[in-house]
Parts: structure tokens; C-alpha cells; sequence
């Protein structure tokens, strides 16, 4: 996926093709959501990725946008070894020994380019004199049609309760040609914070 992801961002900045940030194309919220909050408690912010730099970079800016919003947002690789948090069992582990209440869970799932066709089209009409020629040819105009070709990439993100061991909050985004790893990924951390936010998992709790 690294690789993929990394050819798609080289071409979106080669093609010079319009940048369109990062929009949430579907999104899911559990019914009872709201009864959950995550203000001043331990938050991990989690990126499913093989490529550790990638990872760290991504974990450590959501992490800061968490503390911005009351959370205590830790980035999940300072919290175990890395081949430890790959297996399920030992990572449980390590997450219920240092108290985390919750996870922003981010991961890659489809980088791709697509191309876009326009056909040629002609239009005329009938004409049998030149004036009648004139009046129809602006009308009667071959269009060569035209190629336009896009990178994607596709993310989601997903909230869980730890404690409960439930979903609360899922959603899977689009970015149209970005620009560069570091101003992709600061623009989907930056999203996901805000819908942090946004479903009032920040709230401080009624007393």
C-alpha cells in the first residue's frame, strides 16, 4: 500500500490535477454513542500501517490535535514494541495496562488513479445556401473531446470504546489528487479530530 500510495502522490503532483481535501463519502454512528466521552481520559491514536515512519508522523499529529481538544491523546507506537502491537492478544495487553479508553483508528485502504473520458462528439444541421451554412455552423461544432486523469486515495476511520470493546464512530473518506504525504496526512488527522468533536466525545461528563 505504501508503495501504491507513494506512485499515485508522485503522479498527482506531476499532472499539475486539481487537489480536493479529504471528504468523508460514508459514515456510521452507534445508536448509543453519545453516552460516551472521552474528555481528559487516555486516547490512542492508532495508524494500520507496515511503514513505521509513516505511522509515527501520522499517530503523533493525531495525538496532538486529541490533547488540543482535552483528550489525553497518546500516539500507539510509544506504547508497545512494534512487532508486539501486530498481534492482538499482546497488544490488548498493553492497552489495558496503561489505561486506554479509547482508540481513533486510521487506515489506508485503496490508492488508485482513474481515468476520465469524454467522447468526440459532432452536431450539424441541414443547410442549402451559404447564409443558411453560417447560421447552422456555429451550432454544427466537432468537440475533440478530452482525457482528464485523477489520483484517489481512500481512508477510514474508525472510533472504539476500549472498555466497552465497541464501535462507536466509523467512516470512510476520499482525497482527489493530494499533494504530498505530510499535507495528506495532516489534512485526514485534522478531520478526524474534528469528528472527534463533532459526536460530542469530548463533552465532559454530566454530573
Amino acid at each position: 500500500m505504501r508503495r501504491n500510495l507513494t506512485r499515485v502522490l508522485i503522479l498527482a503532483v506531476a499532472t499539475g490535477a486539481v487537489v480536493h481535501a479529504a471528504t468523508f463519502k460514508s459514515t456510521w454512528k452507534a445508536p448509543d454513542a453519545g453516552t460516551t466521552t472521552f474528555a481528559g481520559k487516555k486516547v490512542a491514536a492508532l495508524l494500520i500501517s507496515q511503514d513505521n515512519a509513516l505511522r509515527m508522523s501520522a499517530e503523533e499529529a493525531l495525538a496532538r490535535q486529541l490533547v488540543a481538544l482535552g483528550i489525553q491523546g497518546v500516539a500507539a507506537y510509544r506504547m508497545a514494541p512494534r512487532e508486539e502491537m501486530q498481534d492482538k492478544d499482546k497488544a490488548k495487553a498493553w492497552f489495558e495496562k496503561i489505561g486506554v479508553e479509547g482508540v481513533v483508528a486510521m487506515r489506508l485502504v485503496d490508492a488508485k488513479t482513474v481515468t476520465t473520458y469524454s467522447p468526440a462528439t459532432w452536431t450539424t444541421g441541414y443547410y442549402t445556401s451559404f447564409w443558411g451554412y453560417y447560421g447552422y455552423s456555429w451550432g454544427a461544432v466537432w468537440d475533440p473531446g478530452y482525457q482528464s486523469t485523477d489520483t484517489k486515495v481512500t481512508v477510514e476511520t474508525l472510533i472504539f470504546s476500549v472498555p466497552g470493546n465497541k464501535l462507536l464512530w466509523a467512516a470512510l473518506s476520499e482525497t482527489t489528487n493530494p499533494k504530498g504525504m505530510d499535507a495528506f496526512m495532516k489534512d485526514l488527522v485534522t478531520k478526524a479530530a474534528k469528528e472527534v468533536k463533532k459526536e460530542g466525545l469530548t463533552a465532559k461528563p454530566r454530573k
